[in-house]
């Protein structure tokens, strides 16, 4: 049976995935922060996991969990988009700065390393949750500030990653999902979020056509860094 982790599960597009993911027969990890989280993922037939991102105590703690455990992909989704009006104009406070980076930077750093070695032996893939805002080719204003240089800063993280692991067989991939209609995205967003998961899952699965070290959208469409 395939199987998968997914960070980030709790609401949105990670619990989408987790839905998803079961509903096609995998066997799926999946991390949460609530009691009331845990209590739906484990309704869903998922095996939950405790991880604030932001306690290390908890990276720790997920680390010994996973030990001996195999999967065919994780799903690197944990973040937040902190202060929507940050710019050049208006840059964030340090509370906004730090909760951003840290969730979306920082927490990444700390469970490339955790994770990997669930991977390796069934070469699986390595997703991380992106965003076409964290793209420098393609920046046209610097509406959310903050998010756009975490999401850049996400992708170089997936790009190094790639460097660094895919010599063992693992594939990392950036992943822009769309805009989703999650708590995040907003009621006015364009994507639902069923079909954007829909077309990650796609990409994901096709290695062939979506090879490793790239930046793809929820259509198979490359993106420039």
């Amino acid at each position: 049976m395939p199987a998968a982790l997914v960070l980030g599960a709790s609401r949105g597009i990670g619990l989408e995935f987790t839905r998803q993911y079961l509903q096609a027969g995998w066997q799926v990890h999946a991390t949460y922060r609530s009691e009331d989280h845990r209590m739906s993922l484990r309704d869903m037939g998922a095996h939950p996991l405790k991880l604030d991102v932001g306690h290390l105590e908890d990276i720790a703690g997920l680390a010994w969990q996973l030990e001996g455990e195999q999967f065919d992909v994780v799903v690197m989704n944990a973040g937040v988009f902190g202060p929507r009006d940050s710019s050049t104009q208006k840059p964030p406070d340090d509370t906004a700065f730090d909760l951003v980076m840290r969730t979306n930077v920082l927490a990444a750093m700390r469970l490339i390393p955790v994770v990997m070695p669930c991977l390796s032996a069934k070469r699986g893939t390595m997703a991380f949750i992106s965003s076409r805002m964290g793209s420098i080719s393609e920046a046209a204003n610097s509406y959310g500030l903050l998010y756009r240089v975490s999401k850049a800063s996400v992708n170089m993280l997936a790009k190094l990653a790639h460097v660094d692991y895919n010599a063992s067989g693992v594939r990392v991939l950036a992943l822009h999902p769309g805009w989703v209609r999650t708590d995040m995205g907003g009621p006015n967003a364009d994507v639902d979020v069923e079909a954007s998961v829909e077309g990650l899952r796609r990409v994901i699965s096709e290695p062939l056509a979506y090879p490793s070290g790239q930046f793809f959208d929820y259509r198979g469409s490359s993106l420039a860094w």
